[in-house]
């Protein structure tokens, strides 16, 4: 039976039809991604470094970078469909990828909550990086795991095969389920700005040595915030039913649902944190002696 470990290319024993994806990826597309995501990389870095936010430059230029190397992985099975190690490099990075840049929603969202006031919040804003950081990373293990007992399952082994399957689907659900709960608190935080009457540009709680123009565009970073939480959301959805069917499932081998609600959504968020750097808006996110106090 045809198969990553038997099959080295294409041949009449070894069609395209019969690999996960079931066709060549396409090689415009994914190099148009990599290209983007390798450029989004760079401006992050410059970025990162010019308003020294560290802790976000971490999360977005892993997050960036991991998905330039998934393309790349997919421009390679352009050539060569059966290749394993391109397969494995752009399964790896393109399911971890989306955890850096939530984790950047994140980081926002908790400075974007000092900034308009803390008293607004149900939760304090250093538990909105403790808290879903650490369940999208427990996601992670959850879907690592399902990995590895698919891959540790015989051929034959359907029960077995169909456990490692639902791990990962559970994983990917405790993500959704991760943002939907931090949407929640967001949602009932700016709700709550909305009626006291500061406003989203903060004239009420913004320190006074911070900028008059940085405060009115104080709107930009919540819609940018908002905006790409939203399309990373919906990549996460989206790998729900890919992966519900199982590996090469009708849905896993439709390549322009791909590359809309995974590369695209993603490709998204990445580009809104870098028109709308959350750290021209946000000081508090800055790594400066006075915000580290």
């Amino acid at each position: 039976m045809a198969s990553y470990n038997t099959c080295h290319e294409v041949g009449p024993l070894c069609p395209v039809e019969l690999t996960t994806y079931g066709y060549y990826p396409n090689f415009g597309g994914n190099v148009f991604f990599t290209v983007f995501f390798g450029v989004l990389g760079i401006c992050q870095a410059g970025l990162g470094v010019y308003y020294k936010t560290w802790t976000f430059l971490i999360a977005l230029l892993i997050g960036t970078l991991m998905e330039m190397a998934g393309y790349i992985g997919r421009v390679l099975m352009n050539d060569n469909p059966w290749s394993s190690p391109a397969f494995k490099l752009q399964i790896v990075c393109l399911v971890l990828a989306p955890t850096f840049v939530a984790a950047g929603v994140y980081l926002t969202l908790k400075h974007i909550i000092l900034t308009l006031g803390p008293q607004h919040s149900i939760l304090k804003p250093r538990l909105f990086t403790w808290i879903f950081i650490g369940c999208d990373v427990g996601s992670l293990l959850l879907q690592a795991a399902g990995g590895g007992v698919a891959a540790a399952a015989d051929k034959d082994d359907m029960d077995m095969l169909k456990a490692g399957n639902n791990i990962i689907i559970a994983g990917i659900a405790f993500q959704v389920g991760t943002m939907a709960v931090c949407g929640f608190f967001a949602a009932a935080f700016f709700w709550r700005v909305y009626r006291s009457g500061d406003g989203f540009s903060g004239e009420k709680n913004l320190d006074t040595d911070v900028s008059p123009v940085v405060s009115r565009r104080m709107p930009f970073v919540v819609a940018a915030g908002v905006f790409a939480y939203t399309t990373v959301l919906i990549r996460c959805i989206y790998r729900i039913p890919e992966m519900a069917g199982g590996w090469g499932n009708p849905l896993m081998q439709e390549e322009n649902e791909f590359l809309i609600l995974d590369g695209a959504m993603i490709a998204l968020a990445c580009l809104t944190f870098t028109v709308f750097h959350p750290g021209i808006f946000l000081p508090s996110l800055r790594f400066t002696p006075k915000t580290r106090v």
